[in-house]
């Protein structure tokens, strides 16, 4: 079930109509679109709502019983802390941070107009935020093409959370190396990927605040961990998710799915993502093997060439003997429910 298909088709609608010279090449001096243009233009970018999921992961979400989505998230505001909004209060509170950017999107310039550019990202935007949804993300803010996403709250354990934000980050990951990737380079654009960080702060070491002034201003962290998690992003591999010892800690048989940066890339000084010799602090990164975790995932399945599926869980109410009642009455007396 490729749970992804209708963002990648408005994306390769974007790419047709560029290319069949719908939109005006040139990133400058090229006035306005025509009326047509625009209509297309419009209905491209309106092929994934803006208030729900698209019907693809939206199935894929409710089969897999993933929870209810909230799309009543404001940026910047995280329901659990937003009473905090314009206010001198503070609060500790656990909470994972993570950064998803969308590495080498300038070389789609090189190919496309702006007006595709804009629809390729702005629906790989929307693929990010539905995926991050589903999982129980919270999308703090928008950076251009990337994404800083809090999972946690009030009303989830640490341990789940780390493991929907991994889950989140790595079924992305999967989408754009395994879809996307093999499209755009099909199409001319290469270095096309993304880049995660994640990590998570223990209470003690978050505090959450409103920043800014008055209307100028959201709810968020000062924390390590959540400035880390944006380094450890531009740690990251193409299509890799660079995680905090702390995130390690959390997740089940963690040496099976995280190892040190440094053995990546042949150098010590990688090791560590921030140190502190006077406090004798040294804080670890791990590259996190997010293709091997997915394939541990009870809901993923392989094709005979090897590719990665999602594939719907069996409903409980079909194993039940007394769900099939209904046909089976009508073969008596091979049906007997006592």
């Amino acid at each position: 079930m490729n749970i992804y298909s209708d963002y990648f088709e408005v994306i390769k609608d974007a790419v047709r109509a560029d290319q069949s010279g719908i939109f005006p090449k040139g990133l400058a001096g090229v006035g306005n679109l025509s009326e047509s243009s625009k209509m297309t233009f419009s209905t491209i970018n309106n092929k994934i709502s803006r208030k729900e999921l698209a019907p693809s992961l939206k199935h894929y979400s409710e089969v897999a019983g993933l929870g209810k989505v909230n799309y009543n998230q404001d940026l910047g505001l995280h329901p659990d802390f937003g009473h905090l909004k314009a206010t001198d209060n503070t609060e500790e509170h656990y909470i994972i941070s993570c950064f998803v950017d969308i590495a080498g999107s300038t070389n789609m310039f090189k190919k496309f107009s702006k007006e595709a550019v804009f629809l390729i990202t702005n629906t790989l935007v929307k693929a990010n935020i539905h995926t991050a949804l589903i999982h129980g993300g919270y999308v703090q803010r928008i950076q251009g093409d990337g994404l800083f996403i809090y999972f946690g709250g009030k009303n989830i354990s640490k341990e789940t959370a780390v493991k929907n934000a991994l889950l989140s980050l790595s079924t992305y990951s999967y989408f754009v190396q395994n879809d996307l990737k093999d499209y755009l380079l099909s199409q001319g654009v290469e270095n096309i990927s993304i880049r995660s960080g994640i990590d998570f702060g223990e209470a003690d070491d978050v505090l959450w605040g409103s920043c800014g002034i008055d209307g100028i201003s959201e709810v968020t962290t000062c924390s390590l961990h959540t400035s880390l998690a944006s380094k450890m992003q531009s740690s990251a591999n193409k299509c890799g998710i660079v995680a905090g010892a702390n995130v390690k800690n959390l997740v089940p048989n963690s040496d099976d799915y995280f190892s040190v940066v440094s053995k990546r890339t042949g150098d010590e000084n990688d090791r560590y993502i921030f140190r502190n010799p006077d406090e004798g602090f040294y804080y670890t990164q791990y590259d996190f093997n997010w293709d091997k975790f997915l394939k541990k995932q009870p809901n993923v399945t392989f094709d005979q060439n090897g590719k990665l599926n999602f594939r719907l869980p069996v409903s409980n109410a079909i194993l039940n003997p007394l769900s099939l009642q209904p046909i089976a009455e009508l073969s008596k007396p091979y049906f007997i429910n006592e």
